[in-house]
């Protein structure tokens, strides 16, 4: 019987970070996206715009158009502000503008932002794009 392998991508050998830029009510802000299979699956998604709306005050959370693979994602995560990550047990991303406090097993951190997350507190709308 022959042996079916999966097929080369390039991230099977290297690291595959992706910078990406997040324009927060306009103004625009450098991120990074991990190499995890769940962050490399969001890329696929980009570019997108998204509403924001505040959860516990601690991040803006926002609806995405599908669910994200979580493949291979950590057990657990603690978000520390600048985090983009995904909460998998609701399917929604969230940008942490203060840290969470606790380790939550659905939550898998994306990337981070890089530079001022104060804006994040009260950011209505979000486009993320890759960034050239």
């Amino acid at each position: 019987m022959p042996t079916v392998t999966a097929p080369f991508t390039p991230s099977d050998d290297k690291n595959t970070a992706m910078n990406i830029r997040l324009t927060i009510d306009g103004h625009q802000v450098d991120a990074t996206l991990n190499d995890s299979a769940t962050a490399r699956d969001f890329a696929a998604l980009l570019p997108l715009t998204l509403n924001l709306s505040d959860f516990h005050q601690t991040e803006r959370i926002a609806d995405l158009p599908r669910q994200l693979s979580t493949s291979g994602a950590p057990d657990a995560a603690e978000a520390r502000p600048g985090d983009l990550a995904y909460y998998a047990p609701w399917g929604n991303l969230a940008l942490f503008y203060r840290g969470s406090g606790s380790s939550d097993a659905g939550l898998i951190i994306l990337g981070r932002v890089n530079g001022d997350t104060e804006r994040l507190a009260t950011a209505t709308e979000v486009t993320i794009e890759t960034a050239s």
